[in-house]
């Protein structure tokens, strides 16, 4: 009797777990094949665009990047019993303290690091680590490699050192002081999505940017590039790579002297020529008053992700700087901040300029807000690219596959009143959503991004995403 009763439960518990089994692998397949028709619809897209004859010239800097996992350099030490920012790194301590907080936020940041003894010796360990390696990095070099990779003709201004000459592509044209010596080396720190430091998570794969750069600050190629781009006739200037000036030791007034230097280099370019500022983490605030003041009103487009969008909204609405963000927005907050942003700079300056373009990149999905009576074209190609340009560049592979990607996007989202209000809801047959809202001056357009599950790096993603929605619009 004991032994049919064990009998019965033993066939109930198999029951239950090939029942169990079946459901899980049936959901996963679910999920699997709704990515890929989500993927085949976004693909489908992409392949009716192609580039055209297009000169883009990319300022400013450019560097050697140094990579290595955070939990090969930082995660071994001791965390700190705080978290706690600083505008320069003066001491381990204070690294320890920044990394925990950004890291435990799930949000990228650089800072420079004003003792250069420490930063050497970090270099020195970071260096001799298992899977460290290195790469031509800066907002600009990184924006000039993708466009040349889909087909531009590309001028750089950045310092031709030896390093940089070979290392980046030979059709990109490099215009600026030829050095022999050894280049500004930046620490990547990646991190990746549920990594624990202690009592430190981090939400997401993200990195932590150090350096002791002492020439990219100070953007000294901007003279010798001007004497080029007029010659060059491009039909994009992107304006780059100014958040090195963040907190950097400047003498008295030469900050503010290299800001209007790069505004009088964008005054200069006729209005057929348009122009691109891909903003960055800015901490400083009379470096983000001056780009308010100096750069942003000269440019048409900007670029940014989920943490500075909400900075430059703060300091264009309230005066003043936020740090951290939410690493995951939901969609219809993120517009109403793009909405707010195009309504104090979408009027006409007396520049001649106005922002027509505004391009937001997160984890979960791009959206690009472009003023219908622009020159911007093909806004929903350029929404598309740019989504699954993160997928490729964060898992290192131009095949995107399915099994090694999520989606994180909201399943709907609430439009605003001038929108028409109501919802939209999310189609895997017509995955990139566009319309058109205020009166029919804006378009707006959704792309989902397929999120990465297998990172290879973070580091660049913001600048190849950014470069590949210009790409298709200028």
């Amino acid at each position: 009797m004991g032994t049919a009763r064990m009998l019965t439960s033993l066939i109930s518990l198999a029951v239950i777990f090939a029942a169990f089994w079946y459901s899980r692998n049936e959901g996963h397949d679910v999920l699997e094949n709704r990515l890929q028709e989500v993927l085949d619809a976004m693909l489908k897209v992409e392949q009716q665009y192609a580039v055209g004859e297009v000169r883009i010239a990319v300022g400013y800097g450019a560097c050697k990047d140094l990579f290595v996992q955070g939990s090969h350099l930082l995660g071994r030490l001791t965390p700190p019993q705080r978290t706690a920012h600083y505008n320069r790194v003066q001491s381990l301590t204070q690294l320890k303290e920044m990394y925990a907080l950004f890291y435990s936020a799930g949000s990228a940041a650089e800072r420079f690091v004003s003792n250069e003894t420490l930063f050497n010796e970090i270099v020195e360990k970071a260096t001799g680590m298992d899977g460290v390696y290195s790469a031509v990095g800066g907002n600009a070099p990184v924006m000039a490699a993708r466009f040349a990779r889909e087909g531009a003709k590309v001028m750089l201004a950045a310092r031709r050192t030896p390093y940089i000459l070979k290392h980046l592509a030979r059709d990109i044209a490099v215009v600026g002081e030829e050095t022999s010596g050894d280049d500004d080396i930046h620490l990547i720190i990646e991190y990746k999505a549920g990594e624990s430091w202690g009592p430190y998570q981090s939400p997401r794969a993200n990195r932590f940017i150090v350096h002791s750069d002492q020439s990219n600050p100070t953007l000294s190629t901007v003279e010798t590039f001007s004497d080029h781009l007029h010659s060059f006739r491009p039909h994009l200037l992107v304006v780059g790579g100014l958040q090195m000036m963040d907190n950097f030791p400047f003498h008295p007034g030469l900050r503010l002297d290299r800001l209007k230097a790069v505004r009088e280099q964008m005054k200069s370019m006729p209005l057929s020529t348009k122009v691109h500022f891909e903003m960055a983490s800015f901490t400083d605030h009379d470096l983000l008053e001056g780009l308010v003041e100096h750069i942003i009103p000269y440019a048409d487009s900007l670029g940014m992700n989920e943490q500075e969008l909400p900075n430059l909204h703060s300091m264009l609405r309230y005066g003043n700087i936020s740090l951290v963000a939410d690493f995951n927005p939901r969609v219809a907050a993120m517009l109403d901040l793009m909405r707010d942003v195009f309504g104090h700079l979408g009027t006409l300056r007396l520049t001649g300029r106005r922002l027509t373009r505004l391009h937001l990149h997160t984890l979960a999905f791009q959206a690009v807000m472009v003023a219908t009576d622009s020159a911007w074209t093909h806004t929903l190609a350029a929404a598309t690219k740019a989504a699954l340009t993160a997928n490729r560049h964060v898992c290192g592979n131009p095949e995107i596959s399915v099994e090694s990607a999520r989606m994180l996007m909201d399943d709907g989202f609430t439009l605003s009143e001038e929108a028409g209000a109501g919802r939209v809801m999310f189609n895997n047959q017509h995955p990139v959503s566009c319309w058109k809202e205020n009166n029919g001056k804006l378009e707006v357009c959704i792309a989902p991004v397929l999120v990465c599950t297998q990172v290879r790096q973070t580091a660049g993603g913001g600048d190849n995403i950014s470069a590949a929605g210009l790409i298709l619009q200028v």
